[in-house]
């Protein structure tokens, strides 16, 4: 019997023993495939940090080819990006540099080119600072307008437009004599300015593979008009952005014109001085 008992007890340690190295052996294999998992996980999240990586770099690129603002609505959620357009009243903005086309003829390509690269970044900069939204470059021409996607009312956003124009001119002044100087310019450049404000069509236009984010109109139309009648480093509004900045704009030589397309005469201003030359918000 006692032998039959040490036989019991010596199969019984034996399972026990037996029980013990199988759960041994399944911490280990249960440790090794956490690790392993572990490995997985941070393998899987080193690759998704350089995709984030590249789509941040992408995404940079890509802003600059649109307006910050709307850049930032599209990535916030504001704005889908499909063709939709809506009605709303704006102030749109015209540029351009006298004779800048026969000059350039004549001119170093490479000159030509850190000219007007730091000529469009130096106006670009000025529209930001007062909410414009960028438009267009075309050539030396850049088309600015305000009250999309973000507006602070219709006077406000007109007024904002007029001090952007008159910084603009003022910041102008100042590069002449720079440029004259580093690019031998055979007489200074001067900027002409053409200021309408309206009821226009604002939206995505295009086709389903290439969108453009741009404002259409009359309106339009009579703002790039009034820049090709303004005087060169002068500042032309039209009477319905007069009505609106009267307050802090002063203006001068009211006077009626003949636009091609437009049946009758339009009244325009002069500016001479605005109260407001500081940034919104700043």
């Amino acid at each position: 019997m006692e032998e039959m008992s040490k036989d019991a007890e010596i199969k019984k340690m034996q399972s026990q023993l037996s029980k013990l190295k199988l759960e041994s052996k399944l911490r280990r294999n249960l440790a090794s495939e956490i690790e392993k998992q572990k490995q997985i996980a941070l393998a899987a999240q080193s690759v998704a940090q350089e995709k984030t990586k590249e789509l941040e770099v992408l995404s940079l690129q890509l802003a600059k080819y649109l307006p910050p603002q709307l850049y930032h609505s599209i990535f916030l959620g504001e704005k889908q990006v499909n063709i939709a357009s809506t009605k709303k009243p704006m102030t749109i903005f015209f540029s351009d540099l006298v004779g800048f086309t026969a000059l350039s003829d004549k001119m170093d390509s490479d000159d030509l080119t850190n000219m007007l690269n730091f000529y469009l970044t130096e106006m670009s900069s000025i529209a930001l600072d007062f909410g414009g939204t960028i438009d267009k470059y075309i050539g030396d021409a850049v088309m600015i307008f305000f009250g999309d996607p973000h507006s602070r009312g219709v006077a406000e956003d007109a007024i904002n437009c007029v001090a952007m124009a008159v910084k603009m001119q003022r910041r102008m002044m100042e590069l002449t004599q720079e440029w004259e100087t580093r690019f031998g310019l055979p007489r200074p450049l001067q900027m002409r300015i053409g200021i309408n404000s309206g009821i226009c069509t604002v939206g995505n236009f295009g086709s389903e593979s290439r969108l453009d984010y741009t404002v259409i109109g009359g309106a339009v139309n009579l703002a790039s008009r009034l820049e090709g009648l303004s005087k060169p480093n002068g500042i032309l509004l039209s009477d319905h952005t007069y009505n609106l900045v009267h307050n802090e704009v002063l203006c001068h030589d009211r006077k009626s014109v003949r636009v091609k397309g437009i049946g009758d005469d339009i009244v325009t201003y002069q500016v001479a001085e605005c109260a407001r030359m500081i940034p919104p918000g700043l």
